[in-house]
């Protein structure tokens, strides 16, 4: 998938497939959002000849991804003058939430090489600077930032498990985490405290309803 569309390309397919629109809970904010998933996935994988892609991520503002991007505008202090890293970013919503709350720097990373061009384009139509790594960033420690936003990445056993690990020992070490789900099967909640519950708006080919009660966590201690 990385070789079939140079970055060019990645940023006109975008703009080709979604509307520059005001996130739902989060209306301070926009991106360029689709607003199905099944014709814009369906044409990504005709564009580059394969099946079996991964779920265009980054042309959504996912459950999580609102509820952190919420409370980060509501709660400024969290991010004011901190280095920031958005893991799993998708179209970059959180980092860009982060940057308008007074974060000093956000990293959004992403292995999907879309998110890239998404991520620029959001933003720059959000009037901020977000840097993007597509390294894939639990093969090693966390690098050194004052705080991890994760949202929306426990939707399947393995990654859970393994995004829950690099999360604890990043934590350990003493950098903030702050995770937003909607409750997915693999949420590991009994480790986790609850800072906040947000109803937020989604769409039904996304979640199973058109309002998901959405939490925001983070370690305790």
């Amino acid at each position: 998938m990385g070789d079939a569309f140079t970055p060019e390309a990645r940023r006109a397919f975008i703009l080709r497939h979604t509307t520059l629109q005001p996130v739902a809970h989060a209306p301070e904010l926009m991106l360029h959002q689709a607003d199905e998933i099944e014709p814009v996935w369906r044409m990504t994988e005709d564009e580059l000849g394969a099946i079996g892609l991964p779920p265009p991520f980054w042309a959504f503002a996912w459950a999580g991804g609102q509820a952190l991007a919420r409370y980060l505008l509501d709660h400024p202090d969290e991010v004011a003058g901190r280095r920031v890293l958005d893991f799993a970013t998708g179209g970059g919503l959180v980092a860009i939430a982060a940057m308008k709350a007074g974060a000093a720097s956000a990293l959004a990373s992403d292995l999907d090489p879309f998110c890239a061009a998404a991520v620029a384009l959001n933003a720059a139509a959000n009037g901020v600077a977000v840097d993007f790594t597509g390294e894939d960033l639990l093969e090693r420690p966390a690098p050194g930032v004052d705080l991890i936003l994760a949202g929306d990445v426990w939707y399947e056993r393995p990654l859970a498990e393994r995004v829950s690990a690099w999360l604890a020992e990043a934590h350990g070490r003493g950098v903030r985490v702050l995770i937003g789900d909607p409750g997915r099967s693999y949420f590991p909640r009994d480790r986790l405290t609850p800072l906040a519950q947000y109803d937020v708006p989604t769409i039904r080919e996304l979640e199973d309803r058109e309002i998901k009660r959405t939490g925001v966590w983070t370690f305790p201690g």
